[in-house]
């Protein structure tokens, strides 16, 4: 229970590794607020909501579209409204176009943008907000988590709106671990490497596979647990005098 009574909202909570990270904090005694733009998973399966639910987890589900400040805002205060507080911030939600420079078009761009740095900037800015008005349990007043990637320190193949969306996102984690650590914000990223979801599409191809396979030096691809692991201990106590991090869960690929 490394997690007991804390309150922890997960962007991107329906599918993959947001639903992994949703489901081990439940599991380690938190209040789990989900937000998503949709509550079926893509990997397919029951909800996040309902697999906590009979899991006997707290939780709530909020429909969220990250992109839109508002909709932020309400997200943060019906957590505290329901929960009291709010301790840790994931920010998960992300999207990619597959496509490299030529045939990346401006909507396309926007959007990728607007999820994956906007969505970010908006709920790292909201809980910032919500936590400078709590008090200090022990060196932190809330934790925030921002799901990079290797592919923001190297190039994504074919992928460059993600990949310039992802490497924002640790630059964000810096700057605002940096501004604000004095004021009991703490703020890491995690980098996950090729993590298989059971999600169809581009990523999933056997092209892909076969590249991350020959890229990752650990003996398998990575598991949305893996990254669900790693969130519970940023998200804890244990997790001391670490900030501005950006934590590779990426089974070598980093040092390949």
């Amino acid at each position: 229970m490394r997690l007991e009574g804390k309150t922890c909202i997960v962007t991107g909570a329906a599918s993959g590794i947001g639903r992994a990270m949703a489901r081990r904090f439940a599991g380690e005694g938190a209040n789990v607020v989900l937000a998503d733009v949709r509550a079926e998973p893509r990997e397919g399966g029951e909800t996040t909501y309902h697999m906590i639910k009979g899991e006997g987890g707290k939780v709530i589900d909020v429909p969220t579209d990250i992109t839109d400040w508002r909709q932020i805002d309400d997200l943060v205060k019906i957590a505290v409204s329901e929960f009291g507080k709010l301790d840790v911030m994931v920010n998960n939600a992300a999207i990619g176009v597959g496509k490299p420079l030529l045939d990346t078009s401006e909507e396309e761009w926007d959007r990728v943008m607007a999820v994956n740095i906007k969505g970010v900037f908006f709920g790292c800015k909201r809980a910032v907000q919500q936590m400078l008005t709590q008090d200090l349990v022990g060196d932190a007043r809330g934790r925030l988590i921002n799901i990079s990637s290797q592919h923001g320190m190297i190039c994504s193949p074919n992928d460059i709106a993600y990949g310039v969306g992802k490497a924002g996102v640790v630059y964000m984690t810096r700057q605002i671990a940096s501004d604000y650590a004095k004021q009991g914000i703490i703020c890491n990223a995690i980098a996950p490497g090729k993590i298989e979801t059971g999600k169809a599409g581009p990523a999933a191809s056997a092209e892909i596979m076969a590249y991350a396979k020959n890229r990752t030096p650990y003996p398998r691809l990575g598991r949305p647990e893996d990254v669900a692991n790693a969130a519970v201990f940023l998200a804890s106590d244990e997790a001391t005098f670490i900030t501005g991090e950006n934590l590779m869960v990426d089974g070598g690929w980093m040092a390949n």
